[in-house]
């Protein structure tokens, strides 16, 4: 997902909501040149009727809503869209309980780097990318020619985000970015894609009733925000609409253009798995620590074949599962990867099935399979307690970030542990 994803890949807008009373300048302005549109939404049930009359001066969710769609509409006119696509969008729009159910749900159970990468680089996964990847052959060189990135990995993305096409989502994008501007938590950066998906249906790429996504408002085989889609969505096979639905060479492309202009570089690795020395400052596995391969090598750190490193300008150490279990050198690619998602898991994921696509290892150290992760209760709890401890690990939220991660190191450190950074039971039961 270009930023589900949330990631992105997800980039707000600088839409803010307007005030009533300028909302109430355009809608006069608009009334003016052209008829408003209303949303046709669904009658009320008899239990929201009987609730307005008993409070005739209480609108109900549903009137509230399109309330906000007349309001937006005045926004999306003065910005250039035309009468016929906001009818067209909205017309109707109706609202969709279940994308509010689902972006304020926080799921309490949180799930291993393992358990990701046992189902998002399965068996199934990789015989089924190796099939599509050689029916794309024919139009592969043409591709990496142009944009610098490798089929394997456009072809990865294209299995992450919706299993080769066989999951697109099933809410209409308008519906869902809608739906997300009413419920207001992230308004401005919903009005922003809901702008977005209106200029593409204006530039008629796709029609209403086929613009259709996840409920987070991402398109298509690849999961294009909106405005992603303006900005790279490519018309590939020359039909005068970027298709990312049902144009495969439309996908690829598009894929391919986000990456080079958010800074592939053409003929380097995403990175690989590695084997650490004897001693290694586990500290410095972040990815703020960037130094070339050779001042790796030079400290000791060698592929897992012994073969030479490849030679990335800026590596970082990852440990995705701490200092018990596997560790890789990343470079500049996996960090475009991340522009695409900003998820260490998935940006890991998609350069291990693009390994095991081309017939590559799969991860050969072993993954601390008998570590639990911590719940969102717990990781809150450990960050509570490091703080009452005097050791700074930010505004306790659940959350795993960076501030957490430096605070559990200088934990480690006072214990004499190896500091990196990775929560476990282990370590909040000492806090405890």
């Amino acid at each position: 997902m270009t930023g589900m994803q949330i990631p992105f890949r997800f980039l707000a807008s600088s839409h803010d909501r307007l005030a009533p009373a300028l909302l109430a300048i355009f809608a006069v302005a608009g009334c003016a040149s052209a008829p408003s549109v209303t949303p046709k939404l669904t009658a009320p049930s008899t239990a929201a009727a009987t609730a307005t009359q008993t409070e005739p001066n209480e609108p109900t969710e549903n009137q509230k809503f399109a309330q906000w769609v007349a309001e937006f509409s005045t926004f999306a006119r003065a910005a250039g869209i035309e009468e016929a696509t906001l009818h067209s969008a909205f017309d109707s729009v109706r609202l969709v309980p279940r994308v509010i159910k689902l972006d304020q749900s926080q799921p309490e159970f949180t799930r291993t780097v393992w358990d990701y990468l046992d189902n998002a680089v399965s068996p199934q996964r990789i015989a089924r990318g190796q099939d599509k990847l050689l029916q794309l052959r024919p139009q592969s060189d043409a591709l990496t020619a142009r944009y610098g990135v490798p089929t394997e990995i456009l072809v990865a993305i294209w299995g992450m985000e919706s299993n080769y096409g066989g999951y697109v989502g099933d809410i209409p994008t308008i519906d869902a970015l809608a739906t997300l501007g009413f419920e207001g938590r992230r308004e401005a950066w919903a009005r922003g894609q809901l702008l977005a998906a209106l200029k593409i249906l204006q530039n008629h790429d796709i029609d209403r009733a086929q613009m259709i996504g996840s409920w987070a408002g991402a398109m298509g085989q690849t999961q294009f925000l909106p405005s992603n889609f303006l900005a790279y969505a490519v018309d590939a096979d020359g039909d005068g609409r970027r298709d990312i639905w049902g144009s495969i060479p439309d996908v690829m492309a598009s894929t391919a253009n986000f990456l080079a202009r958010s800074g592939w570089q053409a003929d380097q690795p995403w990175g690989l798995e590695v084997k650490l020395p004897p001693g290694f400052d586990y500290a410095r596995a972040d990815a703020d620590v960037r130094q070339p391969a050779s001042a790796w090598a030079s400290e000791g750190v060698q592929s897992m074949d012994r073969t030479p490193l490849p030679a990335l300008a800026d590596g970082s150490i990852l440990l995705p599962a701490g200092a018990h279990g596997p560790a890789f050198l990343v470079g500049a690619n996996f960090r475009t990867i991340l522009r695409y998602n900003n998820s260490t898991s998935y940006a890991l994921a998609v350069g291990l099935l693009a390994q095991q696509l081309t017939g590559g290892p799969a991860v050969q150290a072993r993954w601390p399979r008998d570590v639990p992760a911590l719940t969102r209760s717990q990781l809150l709890a450990l960050q509570t307690a490091l703080n009452a401890r005097g050791v700074d690990s930010g505004t306790p939220d659940g959350m795993m970030g960076p501030a957490t991660r430096d605070g559990i190191r200088n934990y480690q450190r006072s214990l004499g542990l190896p500091a990196d950074g990775y929560p476990t039971p282990d370590l909040l039961q000492r806090l405890q």
